[in-house]
């Protein structure tokens, strides 16, 4: 399957295009430059791939939860890249793309976090599944740090930002469950790719409308409205439309 994945959620910017057991990316850790990075990205690594966006088979970006301009910025480029070319759309959750990028430390289960700000985490416990691919067990909420409730006795090895911020609570109130910790982790776009394929596969792919951000705070979306078109998509993330070849 060939699949181009990007993430914007955290201060990495990364973008990565799936072409069967290969993986391209680009990936940079530069706050507050997302709009300027992720097309120019896109377009890099389509170039080396020697393809066309119309090539691919579909998109996949990472929906949130995570910063709220990184997210909706995401979608949009989502959104207006999949007006112009036709392609399906599969929106993956950015803490399985944490829990997915650590897969390999083969723990019984993995604790994604985020710092959400405000005295608060992204979380979500997953467990590998059939294929390699992170599956949610638990969670996929925003909480206080204190109220993250994970089944009785299960172990873990614990991942990103909100580890970073609160690992020596979270630490205390999990004692002796955590298998270990990569507090410095951030989503990445080639993580997205199995993600997304396993969605794609099962059929999953969403029209462009129907790729919007999920941000779990105060269950706010940015809903599309009628008659929107590639350029209101890419407008509302602050871009202008992408060029389509």
């Amino acid at each position: 399957m060939r699949l181009l994945a990007f993430d914007t959620s955290t201060e990495a910017c990364s973008a990565a295009l799936g072409l069967g057991d290969a993986i391209l990316e680009r990936e940079e850790l530069a706050p507050r430059r997302h709009a300027e990075l992720i097309l120019p990205m896109v377009d890099s690594l389509l170039q080396e791939a020697g393809l066309r966006l119309r090539d691919l088979d579909a998109l996949a970006f990472g929906r949130g939860p995570g910063a709220f301009t990184g997210v909706r910025l995401a979608a949009g480029i989502a959104q207006g890249l999949a007006l112009g070319s036709g392609l399906p759309v599969a929106p993956v959750s950015s803490l399985a793309a944490l829990a997915q990028g650590a897969i390999d430390h083969q723990a019984d289960a993995l604790l994604a976090t985020m710092d959400a700000r405000m005295g608060e985490i992204y979380w979500g416990l997953y467990e590998p599944a059939n294929g390699g691919v992170a599956r949610l067990a638990a969670g996929e909420r925003v909480s206080d740090p204190a109220a993250v409730a994970l089944p009785a006795g299960r172990s873990f090895f614990a991942i990103g930002g909100g580890w970073e911020t609160y690992g020596a609570l979270l630490a205390e109130r999990f004692k002796g469950r955590v298998t270990g910790a990569a507090p410095a982790r951030r989503p990445r776009a080639r993580d997205l790719l199995p993600l997304a394929q396993a969605e794609l596969e099962q059929g999953q792919g969403l029209p462009p409308e129907q790729a919007l951000p999920v941000y779990l705070r105060n269950e706010v979306a940015q809903k599309p409205r009628n008659g929107d078109t590639q350029a209101a998509h890419c407008g509302a993330a602050g871009l202008s439309p992408p060029r389509v070849t």
